[in-house]
């Protein structure tokens, strides 16, 4: 199974007796915080669930798989999200 934002949406609004409105604005606040916190250099957590910071990497060199020709990858940042304890319990 699968769900999309606006099934997400329909799903939790259906759970809770809120409005999909309500949930809408809520599941895209919540994405607006991770976005700003996380490009700021912060971490957001949420316990036992997931955890999203921002990670460096550095400078390192890579092969063009087409051409096998050596390439230069600059440093830049990436985007880690961790899985917590309880997410990773209930998938087992």
């Amino acid at each position: 199974m699968s769900l999309n934002k606006t099934e997400l949406v329909v799903k939790i609004a259906a759970e809770t007796g809120q409005s999909q409105a309500a949930v809408l604005s809520v599941v895209d606040g919540f994405f607006a915080a991770v976005s700003e916190t996380v490009a700021a250099g912060g971490k957001v957590t949420v316990p036992g669930w997931i955890a999203f910071e921002s990670a460096d990497t550095s400078a390192r060199t890579g092969r063009n798989p087409q051409t096998g020709e050596t390439i230069n990858i600059p440093a830049g940042k990436r985007v880690k999200v961790s899985v917590g304890s309880k997410l990773k319990a209930s998938v087992k």
